[in-house]
């Protein structure tokens, strides 16, 4: 009888957790296209768990492109990020943190302090930057994923399914590849330790596994969306729900094999189109307080109307040339002939996506091309400052001197008094800035980047 009782006081306690387990769900697609392989349950809404970082970094990504904070910005941990429950970096209520690191513990560590620190640090607050989130994964398509927290800690409402989190892997993937490499990283600095990444034991034992992300929490089970390349084949493979991290890599294991025998050798490369980038529209002050303000505005000044610009850029370019016109004299007489009024800053047009970001802003001085022959539009006054931008390559010097004063006119704030300089080459016309500190250079170029304009930066030669 005793022997009964406990058995039956056992099975009492056992079956609850049996009815707990986490739902399974996956999904299978070729990459390259976005083509769907296979898929169980997809479009069953399930907690992500730290599935969550991926949009929490993507936004962060998006950030940086956009000029709304630099990876090297300081930023000051709240009392709400440092109490977050691990996995945590070891963030301090008050102290400050390059913005770097906190993408790279969020990314490997899976630290839920750092990933909460990114919210507040771009949006105030971690509510607002989960309505941010929810925001982007519908203008990407995640149509049944709402986003309550920066982290993924079991929340009433944070739900998500294996279908639209394999969207938002093929996202970071093409949207973000300068990024992408953080992913595969066995371990990395994150400024106050080097912490270990949270998928080292799947990049490790499966062939071309290079990303992306775990997940876990007792609600969710184990989650990973993972992407592995074989010669010209990339495969993405999601998995919910699964019951221990070894049977999920398996599993996961199991459908990237069946991926790369479904999907053909040879296809063409579709990428996603980028979700649309409404930043923080409305939040006023509130970030600043949050991040240690840099002495300049990253916001685009107002700047003139494009039509009036071009005009006058035409006109007066090879005069400026000839003349050696100083670029804030320039300005001045080509704004007084044409009578150009600024346009508001809500009428800019937003910037388009561009998938050549990586390339656009590199600042390695090897990258950048090397000049046959140089023609300098004036006499340099520098003064020591080194860096400089270059704006596209044009097929004659007339196109060039164009584009530079019609830049020179949009961008009158970091631009005034730098040297106005065509580089020719036997590839064509370079257009450059030069006379730059290496900080007025990056933020040149990241507000220009935000309108749309070419630009990459110059090193010291």
């Amino acid at each position: 009888m005793g022997l009964f009782l406990i058995a039956f006081l056992w099975l009492l306690s056992f079956a609850p957790l049996q009815g707990m387990a986490a739902p399974y769900a996956a999904m299978v697609i070729d990459a390259r296209t976005g083509e769907v392989l296979h898929s169980r349950n997809a479009d069953t809404r399930l907690h992500p768990a730290s599935l969550t970082k991926m949009m929490t970094l993507y936004i962060a990504f998006e950030a940086v492109r956009n000029g709304e904070i630099t990876l090297d910005t300081p930023v000051r941990i709240t009392k709400k990020a440092s109490s977050e429950p691990p996995s945590k970096l070891g963030l301090r209520t008050g102290q400050t943190i390059a913005f770097r690191y906190l993408i790279r513990a969020a990314a490997v560590k899976s630290a839920n302090d750092a990933a909460t620190a990114i919210g507040i640090a771009l949006s105030g607050s971690e509510a607002a930057f989960a309505r941010r989130m929810t925001r982007t994964a519908k203008s990407m398509g995640m149509s049944r994923t709402t986003f309550k927290n920066a982290h993924g800690l079991t929340e009433s409402g944070h739900l998500s399914t294996a279908r639209d989190m394999t969207t938002l892997g093929r996202h970071l993937l093409y949207d973000y590849p300068q990024y992408y490499n953080l992913f595969s990283r066995q371990s990395t600095h994150a400024g106050i330790k080097t912490v270990p990444n949270t998928n080292r034991r799947l990049l490790a034992a499966y062939k071309g596994a290079d990303g992306i992300k775990t997940g876990y929490t007792r609600a969710a089970g184990f989650n990973l969306v993972a992407s592995a390349k074989r010669k010209d084949e990339r495969i993405i493979a999601t998995v919910f729900g699964g019951k221990s991290g070894a049977s999920r890599n398996a599993k996961v294991a199991e459908l990237l094999d069946m991926g790369f025998r479904r999907a053909p050798s040879r296809a063409p490369i579709r990428k996603p189109a980028r979700p649309s980038y409404a930043g923080n529209a409305g939040l006023g002050a509130t970030v600043a307080a949050l991040t240690i303000a840099p002495k300049s505005s990253l916001r685009p000044v107002l700047r003139p109307g494009p039509g009036a610009a071009v005009q006058v850029a035409g006109t007066v370019a090879e005069t400026a040339a000839k003349n050696g016109t100083r670029i804030k004299d320039g300005i001045a007489a080509a704004i007084a002939a044409a009578d150009i009024q600024p346009s508001n800053e809500g009428d800019a047009p937003r910037p388009a996506a561009r998938p050549d970001d990586l390339v656009l802003a590199s600042t390695d001085p090897a990258a950048q091309p090397e000049p046959e022959q140089e023609i300098v539009t004036r006499l340099s006054t520098s003064g020591g400052r080194l860096w400089g931008v270059n704006v596209g390559r044009y097929t004659t010097r007339y196109e060039a001197e164009k584009i530079l004063l019609k830049t020179a006119l949009s961008e009158m704030t970091t631009l005034e008094g730098t040297l106005r300089k065509v580089n020719q080459s036997s590839r064509g016309f370079d257009a450059t800035f030069q006379g730059m500190t290496r900080e007025q250079a990056d933020l040149a170029c990241r507000r220009l980047q935000a309108r749309n304009v070419t630009c990459f930066m110059i090193g010291p030669s």
